[in-house]
């Protein structure tokens, strides 16, 4: 395990891969740490350095106290990978990893050489449902989201055939720090880049889960046409977060979008 303490924020992240390969970035969603990719790092590490994290708030990394605004997320992310060194790099992000990833994108364009947002929006969700989810955490912690936070985000199919999988991933969910799960969907709340995303340059491919509650097809779908020459693929029998039900997939794409774009 590795950490850096980015300003006042003491991250946790992995760092896997050849040294001197060409550099992708992962970026996790909310109530999830880094292990969501695992199955995708297993497949890119042959030919990719590949850095993933637990933003603040989840995992290892600090869970502090006060309301997290994106801005925040992206300097955590920009000071990490300076300090590893990394000057030109693809990212991809999923749900709030994914908000995160199209930030990064408006304010650093020249270090990017391609970017994947999975199952994410320029706007994700409205003020009042925020509000509602941010009180209830606060009022009652993880358990009275669980049940419904796991439908939004696995298929039914997956939910069914697959128990032992839904019951880890359901553990790391509950063991989030319930402030930090607030202190992120406040992010969610306030961030709306529906009006930036136009400036994005950067080749971009757009994946949404046919079956993600979470953020609709349509609502990516949406994202999607409003970044410049963006790439939309709909992944089949899929929910929120791909990389776990999908991955062979999602690796699939990613690598094909990787290599078309010169990284690789």
């Amino acid at each position: 395990m590795a950490f850096k303490r980015i300003g006042s924020v003491l991250l946790h992240y992995r760092v896997q891969g050849p040294a001197g390969a060409p550099t992708i970035a992962l970026v996790n969603s909310l109530g999830t740490d880094a292990r969501i990719w695992d199955a995708v790092i297993e497949s890119l590490v042959p030919r990719y350095r590949v850095i993933s994290y637990d933003k603040r708030g989840h995992g290892l990394s600090d869970a502090p106290s006060g309301e997290y605004c994106l801005d925040e997320h992206v300097d955590d992310l920009a000071g990490l990978l300076g300090h590893l060194g990394v000057h030109t790099l693809a990212l991809a992000g999923v749900s709030v990893g994914g908000l995160i990833s199209q930030a990064y994108a408006l304010r650093h364009p020249e270090r990017l050489r391609g970017l994947v947002l999975c199952d994410t929006a320029a706007k994700i969700g409205d003020v009042a449902a925020w509000e509602q989810r941010i009180a209830a955490v606060r009022s009652g912690g993880m358990e009275g989201l669980v049940d419904a936070v796991m439908e939004r985000w696995f298929a039914e199919a997956y939910r069914r055939e697959k128990p032992d999988q839904l019951a880890g991933w359901r553990n790391m969910f509950m063991r989030i720090p319930a402030h930090g799960y607030a202190n992120t969907c406040a992010t969610l709340r306030d961030a709306d880049l529906r009006e930036k995303v136009h400036a994005i340059r950067t080749p971009t491919l757009v994946v949404a889960g046919d079956q993600d509650l979470a953020t609709p097809v349509e609502l990516v779908r949406d994202t999607a046409e409003r970044i410049p020459d963006a790439r939309f693929v709909e992944i089949a029998n899929a929910g929120h977060i791909p990389s776990i039900e999908q991955p062979e997939t999602l690796i699939e794409l990613m690598q094909s979008f990787l290599s078309e774009i010169g990284h690789d």
